[in-house]
This record gives structure tokens, sequence and C-alpha cells, in this order.
């Protein structure tokens, strides 16, 4: 019987050595990589590391070095599985050269600029390693770090939130994150650069980025993104866009945009809406609404009742012609029953001819409660308000029977209030004079927010005594169905197709 006992496999770091700057290492990297019995690092097929660079002065005559050399970097290559395959094999292959030493009970120290686990190569040996061998990982000081420290900038401060991007995403993915976002850092530029570069400028966020290169290294460069030379950018460099707190005084140049806020909380603004309340020095609307909007430092805030459209639409202009950035915030969309026409119809007229003024769509109340209830206004559908305190009752009653005679899908807002009770209930019966009793109607109530509820119906089975404010209605045609699925779902929808009158 062999008693003899096994030799103890040795241990992994994974060594974070800083943006680059040696005297930016951690006491633990520099204990790690004296100690270790084996030093590996990355490079490409030229043979040059940095990370063996930064930790050179910490290395001894009787390491083991084993430089891991990528295959192919930014070039193409002819392995059979592609650009993918030939990493994937060399993962492999330099993973097993790594097991050899562990298994041999040699302490094997892996190199990597920054942080070890933030876009760094340590993480393909940590994912094939880690699970087999004792491991710890020593984490670094990242380039986004280093970045805001040399341009001396906050990334940011009290609720903002910091984005980090690679350069390499679609350039409308980008610039989608870069208008939603508060502070970003976007990472691996080179011939990224001037795809990042448009991104910006199409979110409105050109002149506030920041060019940093080979942050706290000899080479380090730092400019204004916006003049910086596409031809002169390595991949060691970033775009970065710091704390908008006290970014800049404003422009002087004042402007309005009426933002959609969707029907509730952040879950239901777009990229383009986040960007457009951040960048606003003053926000206005109605206090319900206005309350959905993070607070941000420095920015003004002024809500009002929910009656005074027409005032706060001028309220707003004049701050613009005072030269501020202005976002009118509304419910659902801003141009269905809602703010963009107050808005309008008051920058249509002196004194705020001159003023701009532009609208930031969002998702309606009639979107949001068919995405519920499946899909009922799959085909054409008209969308009407109950509401009488602007129009005649008689005109809504003419629409209704207008929109129900052409069979369409109906999307009723404003159904009923404390205020306005007998509305509903006529409009029901006007439907129902041309609708089968069996028509689906969906009632969505409260969408989006911690109340929400959507119940199934028909006409000949709603009550009007269970629909208040909150709700939109639904209104299926002839050819809307309810499905009882499998799976003890509810769905409504209406075809695409409609049978021919033939």
């Amino acid at each position: 019987m062999n008693t003899q006992a096994a030799h103890p496999v040795g241990r992994l770091y994974g060594v974070g050595l800083g943006p680059g700057d040696p005297s930016l290492m951690t006491v633990r990297a520099v204990e790690v990589i004296t100690g270790a019995d084996v030093i590996a690092y990355h490079s490409a097929r030229h043979g040059r590391s940095i990370a063996r660079s930064i930790a050179e002065r910490h290395l001894r005559p009787d390491h083991i070095e084993e430089p891991l050399v990528y295959p192919v970097t930014t070039e193409t290559t002819d392995h059979p599985g592609g650009y993918r395959g030939a990493l994937e094999e060399f993962y492999a292959e330099a993973a097993a050269r790594l097991a050899a030493h562990l298994d041999a009970g040699r302490s094997v120290a892996v190199l990597a600029e920054g942080d070890p686990m933030f876009y760094g190569s340590y993480m393909h040996m940590h994912k094939r390693l880690a699970d087999r061998y004792p491991t710890e990982v020593v984490p670094g000081v990242t380039s986004v770090s280093a970045a805001a420290a040399r341009l001396g900038r906050p990334l940011v401060e009290g609720e903002e939130v910091l984005t980090i991007l690679p350069g390499t995403l679609p350039e409308d993915e980008l610039a989608a994150r870069l208008a939603s976002t508060d502070s970003a850092a976007v990472m691996k530029l080179g011939r990224t650069f001037p795809a990042v570069r448009n991104a910006l400028e199409r979110a409105g966020r050109l002149a506030d980025a920041h060019y940093v290169e080979r942050a706290t290294m000899d080479a380090e460069r730092t400019a204004a993104l916006a003049d910086v030379d596409p031809e002169s950018v390595p991949y060691f460099s970033m775009a970065v866009l710091p704390s908008r707190v006290d970014a800049r005084p404003p422009s002087g140049e004042g402007e309005v945009t009426v933002v959609g806020l969707g029907p509730a909380g952040p879950m239901w603004l777009t990229a383009q809406a986040r960007s457009a309340l951040a960048a606003a020095e003053d926000l206005v609307g109605y206090t319900t609404y206005m309350d959905r909007v993070p607070h941000r430092p420095g920015q003004r805030r002024h809500a009002s009742d929910n009656r005074v459209e027409a005032e706060r639409a001028e309220f707003a202009l004049d701050l613009a012609r005072r030269g501020r950035k202005v976002a009118v915030v509304s419910s659902g969309d801003p141009g269905v029953f809602a703010m963009a026409t107050a808005v309008l119809e008051a920058a249509s007229a002196e004194p705020y001819l001159g003023v701009r003024v532009r609208v930031v769509p969002g998702i309606t109340a009639a979107q949001s409660a068919a995405a519920l209830a499946g899909a009922p206004l799959g085909h054409d559908y008209a969308v009407v308000s109950l509401s009488d305190r602007l129009k005649p009752w008689q005109i809504i009653e003419e629409r209704l029977r207008a929109a129900s005679a052409a069979d369409l899908v109906l999307a009723l807002y404003n159904p009923a209030s404390n205020s306005r009770r007998t509305q509903l209930e006529t409009a029901l019966k006007v439907l129902r004079e041309t609708r089968a009793p069996e028509t689906p109607v969906v009632v969505a109530r409260d969408v989006g927010g911690p109340e929400q509820a959507v119940r199934f119906h028909t006409l000949d089975t709603l009550d009007p005594a269970t629909v208040d404010m909150r709700c939109v209605l639904l209104v299926g045609s002839s050819q809307t169905r309810t499905v009882h699925r499998g799976d003890g779902t509810t769905v409504v929808w209406t075809p695409r197709d409609y049978p021919s009158g033939g």
C-alpha cells in the first residue's frame, strides 16, 4: 500500500498591477509577486508585455517566467474556428501550461494591468483553473479610476450612475447608452474611436467628453475628446464623461424639451428621455409626474397642479427665453392628450416663436395596457378621450359611433373620475349599438405602478363602477379574440388580417 503523501498543489494568483505607474501597485500585489515561483503575463507576438514592465522591479532572477503570447490580436487569422476559435485554443493551452506548474506545487502569479476582473486577460485563466486550485485575486486600481484622477474630475456624485462601455459596441447601442447615463467611460478605443465620437455627438454628450490615453504612464495624454485626431488614438485610451454636477455653466441658449415619462416609473423611460431629463437645468410639470423624476444636484424643480397646463407651458417657455434648458415632463407620450400640445400652442405665438422646442416621445398608456393584455391593438385602432372638460360630449359620442361603425379597436382614455361617472355608462351604450355583447374589453389600471391590475371583460359584463381615472380601456373589434391558454394566462389579440367584404 502506497502511504506516500500526495504532492501539494500550488496556489494561483491573479494580480492587479494598477493602471501603469509601478508606484500604484498595492502592497499585496508586491508581496504576491516577490513570493511567487512562477510569473505569467500576456503579450502580443512582438513579445513586449506592459504587465511585465510594470512589475519588473519586483522580479527575481530565479523567477520562472511564462509569457502567454496571443496568436492573434486585431489582425485576421486562418484558424478554422476564426478569431474566437484561435483565442479559445490559446486560452486552453495557456491554462494547461499554468496547471502543470500548479500540479508541481509551484505558486503562479498571473499579472494583469488594472484590475484582474475588469476587462482583463487573467479572467480567462481564472475561469479554467480557479475551481481546481486554491486561488486568490488581488484587486488593482482600474484605468477608469486613474483616468478620473488624472482629469481631476469626479466620475459620479450623489445618486449619479456610472456606465462602463466597450468601444466595440455598435454605434447605435453606444449612443443610446451614453444618452441614458449620467457618467461613462468608454474603453478599447483605437480603431473604434470614430464610432465612439459619433455616438457621443448623437447622444448630445460630445462637448462634455474627455480623452485619456495611457493614464499614469510616461506617454500619458489628456484632451477634450472633440479635439483628438482619430489617427493618433491607440487601444490603451478611453473616453470619459465625468459627473454632470457642476460640469459647466449654462450655455445661454435656452430650449424646452417636452419629455414623455411613459405610464409609470424608471423602467418605462426611454434612453432619449433619460438623457433629456439629465441635461435639463429646470424641470416643469404636474406634481405627481415630477415625483417620478430623480432629484439631481443643481437642478431646479417647478411643480404645479394638473389643471394649469397653459400657464405651465408659458412658464417653461419664459425660462427658456432667459437661457435655461427646460424639461417639461408628461405622463405617457407627451403628444397624446398631454403637454406637448400646450407647449407647442404657446410656442406658436409671440413672444415665444424664437424658443427652440422639441418633443421626446414616451410609451403610451394604450401601448402599455395592450402589451399586458396581449396584442389587442394588432389591427387598426382609434384613441378617444372620454373627458368632456375640453370638448363637448356630443363630439365624443359622434366619434365613438364613427369608430364603432368602422369596426376599429378602441382605446378609451380618461374613462371616469370622481366627478364624471355617467360618461362611461353612456359610452358603453353607444358602443353596444353596433358591437356584439361578447366583444372583449380590457381594463388596465395603474400600469407599471404598485396597484397594477389587468381585468378581462366583455361589453356585456363590464361594470362602469369598477373603473376610475387610473384606468385605460381597450374595446375590441368584431375580430378581437380572448383566449385562455394552457399555462393559465388569458390573452386578448386582434388578428392583422381582416375578412373581405365580398
